[in-house]
């Protein structure tokens, strides 16, 4: 295999997440024309954050003041192996070509969620596109806890709010209770224009038109290939379940418990720190789980985590 050469690659975000920067390879490069997330090799002895502000002073003419790791791929041009890491830079100074001269024949912001209006894109970045559509908070339903009532109207609430990721669970009832369950939720997202994923049940998750499915660790244990939805998920609790939903190909992944949880008040989780160490190459994007709260988004992006998962807490 031939050497790997580091690239460390900026997801410029608007303040409010609603918009990701792309850039146009000048001519006289390797793929000019075609459009790629801002960054650079990382030079010999450097960190990737460190090439990350490096690079986007020298190409942008903006200096970082806040960004975080969020994901890596490795991916086989002709000319060469590289391996992206991918950081979300949420604050910078400087206004983009004005302080310093544009390297790049042109910018432009994108939607994030939506079809990119630009062409053609760099071919290793089409993952990464699909993850910025993954919205950074999800609601686990808990309705054999709270009540079928009370818990449509909290999601009805939340979905008014700006939520826009549900996973139904509820396990533990009977088919027909649960898919009535699901049924009902996918109705009521689908008039928010809100993603759905069935936890650990294909069968229920094609009756009713969901997104997607999202499987426990032990399914993902014994899963040999992707299911055939848009969306698909797992919980993990290693590094290793991560790399193997992501050999999978699957879209994302939650990982927890990270602080202790109402239900398990004695386990303190494993911590912010383990969390970071545990995402390490994550290849997908990765939600924190575990005792989360909605203002705990920005911490929990600035360890790694794409965004949080809750079910106590939307």
């Amino acid at each position: 295999m031939s050497e790997i050469v580091e690239v460390a690659a900026a997801v410029m975000l608007r303040a409010d997440g609603s918009e990701f920067l792309l850039a146009q390879r000048p001519e006289g490069k390797v793929y000019a024309g075609y459009w790629e997330f801002p960054g650079g090799k990382v030079e010999p002895g450097e960190t990737v954050r460190a090439a990350l502000v490096r690079e986007l002073h020298e190409e942008l003419g903006i200096t970082i003041t806040a960004c975080s790791p969020w994901l890596t791929r490795v991916f086989t041009y002709p000319h060469a192996t590289v391996r992206l890491n991918f950081w979300r830079v949420t604050a910078w100074e400087g206004e983009i070509g004005i302080t310093a001269p544009l390297e790049h024949a042109a910018v432009d912001w994108q939607k994030c969620g939506k079809s990119a209006n630009v062409a053609p894109i760099l071919p290793a970045n089409d993952p990464i596109l699909k993850a910025l559509a993954l919205p950074t908070t999800m609601a686990i339903t808990m309705a054999e806890i709270e009540g079928v009532e009370r818990q449509l109207e909290r999601l009805e609430e939340a979905l008014n709010a700006g939520l826009r990721l549900i996973q139904v669970r509820d396990k533990g009832w009977p088919q027909a209770q649960r898919l009535w369950f699901a049924e009902t939720v996918s109705r009521l997202a689908r008039s928010h224009g809100a993603l759905v994923v069935i936890n650990d049940d294909e069968e229920i998750a094609r009756c009713v038109g969901a997104d997607g499915v999202h499987l426990s660790a032990a399914r993902l244990a014994e899963c040999t290939e992707r299911p055939d939805f848009n969306w698909v998920g797992a919980s993990c609790h290693s590094a290793a379940e991560i790399t193997r939903a992501g050999e999978l190909d699957f879209d994302y992944a939650l990982l927890g418990p990270v602080l202790p949880t109402p239900t398990h008040p004695e386990s303190p989780g494993i911590g912010w720190p383990e969390f970071a160490t545990r995402l390490t190459g994550n290849t997908l994007p990765v939600l924190a789980l575990g005792g989360m709260q909605r203002e705990m988004l920005a911490d929990a992006q600035s360890h790694g985590a794409h965004g949080i998962a809750l079910m106590r807490g939307w």
